[in-house]
């Protein structure tokens, strides 16, 4: 029997962390068979910010990508379908990874301005959502950095909270993402509950 599909919706944002979405997608697309009775089928939504950090063509083939400029582009009148709601209902996992500092303040206020946003904003909250934050050590160590997370996990969503490392900036201290490796753990572990079916 065919395996089932795990629609796994990837968000980057614009931390310097979205250089490693590439390799994140390949690493959860690489997991041996033998490993999972589903197979991840991986959909991107990249901020412009995002857009910065890696090249489209480091992508595999089949991963498909949406940004702002495709929010508007199917809906002509009313009843067209409207993306942000679409990503939604196609998901079964959201992975925000990197979480950038602007983006989270956004998710906690309930701000909707761009595609990555109206979609959580719009999130089933019955899904799982995992977000990595990722930032400055100063950011980080903001007193409202710590209210914005419990804010979101409060509301359900998973965190996989960041590590110290040397920063990109030069500073050594904790704001990296985590490990693409911590990541894949998580979401596998995620996915492995969602879909505990056998297929003998």
């Amino acid at each position: 029997m065919d395996k089932r599909s795990c629609k796994l919706l990837i968000a980057a944002t614009g931390s310097v962390a979205a250089l490693k979405i590439p390799i994140l997608i390949k690493t959860l697309l690489d997991i041996p068979e033998d490993e999972m009775t589903y197979v991840f089928e991986v959909h991107l939504i990249v901020t412009e910010h995002a857009k910065h950090f890696f090249k489209m063509s480091d992508l595999p083939a089949h991963v498909k990508v949406y940004d702002d400029s495709l929010e508007w582009q199917a809906w002509k009148q009313r009843g067209d379908p409207v993306l942000h709601i679409e990503l939604g209902k196609l998901a079964d996992i959201m992975l925000i990874a990197p979480l950038d500092a602007n983006t989270l303040a956004k998710m906690a206020q309930g701000i909707c301005d761009n595609l990555l946003t109206c979609t959580t904003r719009a999130w089933d909250m019955s899904k799982p959502l995992v977000f990595c934050p990722a930032m400055n050590t100063r950011m980080w160590e903001h007193p409202i950095t710590a209210q914005q997370i419990d804010m979101l996990k409060h509301w359900g969503h998973v965190e996989i909270p960041p590590i110290s490392k040397k920063l990109m900036c030069g500073d050594t201290g904790i704001g990296a993402m985590a490990e693409v490796e911590t990541i894949v753990e998580k979401i596998k572990s995620i996915a492995d509950l969602k879909f505990n079916v056998s297929f003998d």
